[in-house]
């Protein structure tokens, strides 16, 4: 688990989150490793000698008691959720199900199914005939571990994708200079920061006319769909001086609150990802 390493003060249920997720992150990466797939990009490695059956229970009943408090806090019987998930964590480990998802979901009785969608806030019943390898996959982790399978830039889970940054490919040192930027966020501020790294992925996949109007949006899975974040040559820090240009531009169109705290946010970005050695 990482050590945080924020400044003396009160620790509130998001530092606590960030943590776990952080150490799930690292446990999960080191099972789906076991089973030839990619976990997180930024996961430090285990240091550990328990037994990795072990750590995975543990790890899901650190993050689920957080979580419990979070988007759980609605939930009846929570408890009895949170057992009959780590039951099938278990299952999946060992049976071999990180290297057959789909075949693993199929086997599962419509009380483990039950068990899955809940954990996962599935609005249907999951159709295991209907999923991708990914949204399969990621139904068999906690949420905050799934991972970015195809690299697509998008994380599905079941049928569902969503839009995450870091994810499971971003770099350990692009990942430090955004825990850094973002400490101390509310999620909502957060999140529409991280919304704003993912648009290179949006705009890519926009279908415009011969005007350059936005008449479409493609799907993940289109054969044309595009992930210029895994570009080689795709910079992090050039992305975080184009929203600085973009705000300087807008200056006088914003207003000065506003346009003052998103340029200090972008340059606080760019800083750290400098002081990080990130690209």
């Amino acid at each position: 688990m990482r050590i945080d390493h924020r400044q003396t003060g009160p620790v509130t249920l998001d530092d606590h989150r960030r943590v776990q997720n952080q150490n799930v992150q690292s446990v999960f990466s080191e099972v789906l490793n076991q089973f030839g797939r990619d976990g997180y990009a930024n996961a430090e490695p285990l240091s550990s000698d328990v037994p990795l059956e072990s750590q995975i229970e543990q790890s899901w009943t650190d993050w689920y008691r957080v979580e419990r408090l979070g988007r759980y806090q609605a939930t009846e019987d929570a408890d009895a959720l949170g057992v009959s998930f780590a039951g099938v964590l278990s299952d999946a480990y060992e049976q071999g199900g990180y290297a057959t998802p789909k075949k693993f979901l199929g086997g599962l009785d419509q009380e483990s199914l039950e068990t899955v969608q809940a954990i996962h806030g599935l609005v249907d019943p999951i159709q295991v005939n209907s999923l991708s390898e990914e949204g399969a996959m990621n139904l068999l982790v906690p949420p905050a571990a799934q991972v970015d399978l195809n690299r697509d830039g998008i994380t599905q889970s079941g049928i569902a994708n969503s839009i995450r940054f870091p994810d499971s490919t971003t770099s350990p040192e692009v990942t430090a200079a955004w825990d850094e930027a973002t400490e101390g966020m509310s999620w909502g501020e957060r999140a529409i920061y991280e919304l704003r790294m993912k648009l290179p992925v949006l705009t890519a996949n926009s279908i415009t006319n011969g005007d350059g109007q936005i008449v479409g949006q493609r799907e993940p899975g289109d054969p044309d769909w595009v992930n210029p974040m895994t570009d080689p040559g795709y910079s992090y820090v050039d992305e975080a001086q184009g929203w600085i240009d973009y705000l300087d531009y807008f200056k006088n169109q914003m207003d000065p609150d506003q346009y003052a705290k998103e340029r200090s946010f972008f340059q606080s970005f760019k800083d750290k990802l400098v002081k990080h050695g990130a690209a």
